[in-house]
């Protein structure tokens, strides 16, 4: 592919190199890739999830103030950043790609990669095959595999979640916004599904709605339907291949998750040869919301013991 450099910055900066604070972007095969640096220190790259939600809600401030984050914006969930196949074309291999082309500009020897829910399988399948620059890899809410069986582990969990607020007024909304997911065909339906499934992916939505409704109003989403170039399936099983993982890991999980929930971070943390393993007690699926400074020292920690001094 075709690759040509630009860089934006918001705001003013004193410097426009690839770590500057702001907004980046750069041209690959006729595509724009944004990236937007917050903080200081060791550089840790943020994959989001979906596909297709936008990168915002991964912000983590916590991690800023010791880590420099790099919030990947995923091809495909901006205009000028779509495939001509849109919706359809976004797989992990992809995905790598950008991701391969994103770090090699940063400029420094190694990147630790961080990729939750969806962003946890590409960043799964980046450190499984273009390893070369990654310090490490923290897998948030992934699962080695998709397809059936995590189908049926998810709708096992969503029942549970429901039986638990079986009396709530908004658990409806909830379930029929889990019934659309299969109809969804546009941003706008993407967006609705996004937000109307929100409630079940906190350990307690409803008892901090106050302060999280807000962050659900904000969210928005892309739809990317899972499909390659000819209208296979994406379908993932790492399990044989994660028995290999060369790169320093961490699995992140939370208890209440209902989407990639314990069963799949023990999984992840037994078939990678010595993963460390943060469980998160009192969050669902985002717990660097809901839990953000046990996830911040998690994370943090992980770097600080698993880097070593690289020369300039």
């Amino acid at each position: 592919m075709n690759d040509r450099s630009t860089t934006r910055l918001e705001g003013p900066a004193a410097t426009t190199g690839p770590l500057s604070p702001g907004t980046h972007s750069f041209q690959l095969g006729g595509l724009v890739q944004r990236f937007h640096v917050h903080g200081s220190g060791p550089v840790c790259v943020v994959h989001s999830g979906g596909p297709g939600i936008d990168w915002e809600y991964m912000r983590t401030p916590a991690l800023e103030e010791h880590l420099t984050m790099v919030y990947v914006e995923p091809i495909g969930t901006a205009e000028d950043s779509r495939l001509p196949s849109h919706p359809h074309g976004y797989t992990r291999e992809r995905y790598s790609s950008f991701l391969e082309a994103l770090i090699n500009r940063l400029d420094v020897p190694k990147v630790y990669l961080l990729g939750h829910s969806h962003g946890a399988f590409v960043a799964a399948y980046h450190a499984l095959y273009r390893p070369e620059r990654l310090a490490g890899v923290v897998l948030y809410e992934g699962a080695p595999v998709t397809g059936p069986e995590h189908g049926a582990e998810a709708a096992r969990m969503v029942e549970a979640f429901a039986a638990r607020h079986a009396d709530h007024p908004g658990l409806p909304d909830v379930l029929a916004a889990f019934g659309a997911m299969s109809g969804m065909s546009t941003d706008e339906q993407t967006t609705a599904v996004a937000r109307g499934v929100l409630p079940s992916y906190f350990a307690d939505y409803w008892g901090n709605e106050e302060r999280l409704s807000p962050f659900r109003d904000a969210i928005r989403a892309t739809y990317i339907s899972g499909l390659d170039y000819d209208l296979t399936p994406d379908v993932i099983d790492d399990r044989a291949e994660l028995k290999g993982l060369t790169v320093p890991a961490l699995v992140v999980v939370g208890w209440h998750d209902v989407i990639c929930g314990m069963r799949w971070g023990l999984e992840l943390d037994e078939l990678i040869p010595d993963s460390r393993l943060l469980v998160l007690e009192n969050s669902g699926h985002l717990g660097h919301m809901e839990e953000p400074e046990l996830f911040a020292d998690g994370v943090r920690g992980f770097v600080f013991e698993t880097s070593t001094p690289q020369k300039a």
